[in-house]
C-alpha cells in the first residue's frame, strides 16, 4: 500500500492523525514529510516507541541546530529579528552544557512545596470557572475553563500583577497564535511590549524580592552561576508558551475524549479516585504534545534502516508511541484504569517536561471538578464539526461547546 503525502499541520490531520501514524509504524517507521511553514522544509517523522524512546535521549540529535546544521545549511534558515534572539536562550533550544547549567538553576524554582502550594489555588480557580459558566447554561470548554485555568495560574506563579491579568492574557493569546503558523513578524509589536513589561517585572522582583517565581528566577543559582537578563525573559516565554499549552490541551481534547466514551466518563465519575490513572491515560490517548520538539542530526543518523542526512529536522512521533501495540494492550481503546501506562506525553531524558507535575496535577482537578459537578454534561455539537488547532508540536481543539445542564 502506497504511503500518501499529508500536511500533518493541518487541521483536518490534526483530528485523526493515529491512522496515518499506525500505517508508518508498519510499513516506513521512519518517514520523511514536507513542513510548509514557516519555510518549506523536510522532516523527518519517526514513529515506532522503541525509535522515539532513543531519539528522545540520543545525544546525536541537537536541540541547537547551531549544533547539527553545515554553514551551508544554516544560511538558508530565515532571518530571526535581533528582539527574538534573546527568546533562543531557553532550555527547549539548548544542549548540553548550556541546558544542563539552565535546568539546574531553574529546577531549584520548581520545589515540592511551590508545587504543593498552589493545590488550594487550582481548585478554587477551577471552582470559579464554573460558577461563572453555570448560570449561562453552558461555556466555550477552552475559551471559559481549559485555556484560563492554566493561564492564569502560570500569571500567579510568576508573579504577574492581578490587575495586569488583562493584557498579560491578550499578550499570551498572540504568541499562542504562533502555533498556527502566523508571520513572526507580525508579531513585533506585540513581542516589544511584552519584553518590555516583562524586564519592567524582573527589575522590580531583583530590587524588591516576593514569594512567586520572577523572585525565584532572578535569585536562582548555582555557586557563583547565576541567569542573565536574557536567560530570565526565555525563561518567562517558555514557560508561559510551553508550559501551560499541554495543560490547555489535555483538560480540552481529554473532556471531549470522555463525552465520546460515556462508559469511562460514568466510571470517573463514579469513581473519582481514579483521577491519577485517568489522567496518565488521557495523556497517552489524546497526546497534548503530539511530536516532540524540533531535533537536529549531528550526524548522518541511521534509524530503523533509514539514514537521516546531517542537520536535518526530525521529528520523534509521540502521538504515535503513545498508541504503539508493542508496548500498549489494545492502544486504540480508552481504558481510566490503565495499569503499566508508560507512556511518552511529557517526553523522556534530558528535555523531560519540567511542568509534568504542575500539568497534572491541573489536569487532576479540572476534569475532576467537571466531571462531578455538571453530571449531565454533554456534547453541543456534532463531533464531524469540531475544530483542531493546527500546527505540527501541539495537538488541541479551537472551541468545544457544552451546555452545562
Amino acid at each position: 500500500m502506497t504511503i500518501t503525502q499529508v500536511d500533518v499541520t493541518s487541521a483536518q490531520f490534526k483530528a485523526n492523525p493515529f491512522p496515518f501514524y499506525a500505517q508508518l509504524r508498519a510499513e516506513a517507521p521512519v518517514f520523511p514529510v514536507t513542513m510548509p511553514k514557516p519555510i518549506k522544509r523536510r522532516a523527518w517523522l519517526i514513529t515506532r516507541y522503541d525509535d522515539v524512546r532513543d531519539t528522545l535521549k540520543d545525544p546525536r540529535f541537537a536541540k541547537n541546530r547551531r549544533n547539527a546544521m553545515t554553514p551551508e545549511q544554516l544560511k538558508k534558515m530565515p532571518w530571526i529579528p535581533p528582539m527574538f534572539k534573546s527568546l533562543e536562550q531557553n532550555m527547549l533550544d539548548l544542549d548540553s552544557p548550556d541546558h544542563t547549567r539552565l535546568r539546574a538553576l531553574v529546577h531549584k524554582a520548581f520545589t515540592p512545596r511551590l508545587i504543593e502550594q498552589m493545590r488550594d489555588q487550582v481548585q478554587t480557580l477551577t471552582n470559579q470557572l464554573l460558577d461563572a459558566a453555570e448560570p449561562q447554561g453552558g461555556m466555550d470548554l477552552i475559551a471559559d475553563f481549559a485555556l484560563p485555568l492554566p493561564l492564569t495560574m502560570i500569571g500567579r506563579i510568576l508573579g504577574v500583577p492581578a490587575e495586569d491579568n488583562p493584557k498579560f492574557h491578550r499578550w499570551t493569546k498572540a504568541f499562542l497564535a504562533t502555533g498556527n503558523n502566523t508571520n513572526l513578524l507580525a508579531l513585533i509589536p506585540t513581542i516589544m511590549r511584552f519584553m518590555g513589561y516583562l524586564k519592567k517585572l524582573t527589575r522590580e522582583r531583583r530590587a524588591h524580592p516576593q514569594d512567586d517565581l520572577i523572585t525565584a528566577l532572578v535569585q536562582a543559582k548555582d555557586g557563583s552561576d547565576q541567569l542573565s537578563e536574557d536567560e530570565v525573559l526565555a525563561m518567562i516565554f517558555l514557560l508561559l508558551v510551553a508550559g501551560h499549552e499541554t495543560t490547555v490541551n489535555l483538560i480540552g481534547s481529554g473532556s471531549l475524549t470522555l463525552l465520546e466514551h460515556p462508559d469511562q466518563l460514568e466510571k470517573l465519575r463514579n469513581q473519582p479516585e481514579t483521577i491519577k490513572p485517568a489522567i496518565e491515560e488521557l495523556l497517552r490517548f489524546v497526546c497534548p504534545v503530539e511530536m516532540a520538539t524540533e531535533r537536529y542530526a549531528r550526524e548522518d543518523i541511521t534509524v530503523a534502516g533509514t539514514t537521516i542526512p546531517r542537520g536535518e529536522l526530525v521529528l520523534a512521533v509521540i502521538g504515535s508511541a503513545n498508541r504503539d501495540p508493542n508496548y500498549f494492550e489494545h492502544p486504540d481503546v480508552l481504558d481510566i484504569t490503565r495499569e503499566n501506562n508508560r507512556h511518552l506525553a511529557f517526553g523522556l531524558g534530558a528535555h523531560y517536561c519540567l511542568g509534568a507535575p504542575l500539568s497534572r496535577l491541573e489536569g487532576q482537578i479540572a476534569i475532576n471538578t467537571l466531571v462531578q459537578r455538571m453530571p449531565n454534561l454533554r456534547l453541543n455539537t456534532n463531533p464531524a464539526q469540531i475544530r483542531w488547532r493546527g500546527g505540527f508540536i501541539l495537538r488541541g481543539l479551537e472551541t468545544l461547546p457544552y451546555p452545562s445542564s
